[in-house]
């Protein structure tokens, strides 16, 4: 039997720049997202040192129009995606890079302000749909009823 290929990437940052927003010319809309996401490790002299690592993030469709509409340089994201390996010529040169490709991002968080004070905004202003929860049972007895 083959080995199956896993190709996934589950990363936290903060955005290092606004989200852009394009869309195709076929109408699909498409967002870029900067992260940035530090590596902790020990430096020559035993100090613990963040190392900055920068990645780009495509987030394509409703999802991406969204994170256009809501983040803002600064807030932090959670992605989980995949890799995409690409390949163009700019100039008369080779050119390649890797980028991650969504398929969520959550927007961490609050909207009132972080400790950078970027400019925080909430993931929804829509309410919950409730209407197929249940009631739950009034209670019957009393706390003595609880085995701890």
């Amino acid at each position: 039997m083959a080995a199956t290929n896993i190709n996934r990437v589950v990363l936290t940052g903060n955005l290092t720049r606004d989200p852009e927003l394009r869309t195709t010319s076929s109408g699909t809309s498409v967002c870029s997202l900067r992260v940035a996401c530090n590596t902790r490790r020990k430096d020559a002299s035993g100090d613990w040192v963040d190392k900055p690592n920068y990645f780009d993030v495509t987030v394509w469709g409703a999802q991406g129009e969204n994170c256009a509409t809501y983040l803002a340089k600064g807030r932090p994201v959670a992605v989980d995606g995949r890799l995409e390996w690409r390949e163009w010529e700019q100039d008369g040169n080779k050119r390649q890079a890797v980028d991650i490709i969504a398929d969520s991002v959550q927007f961490l968080g609050s909207r009132d302000g972080g400790e950078n004070g970027s400019r925080y905004t909430p993931q929804s202003d829509v309410p919950a749909d409730t209407a197929d929860f249940q009631r739950a049972p009034a209670a019957q007895g009393t706390d003595d009823d609880i085995p701890f």
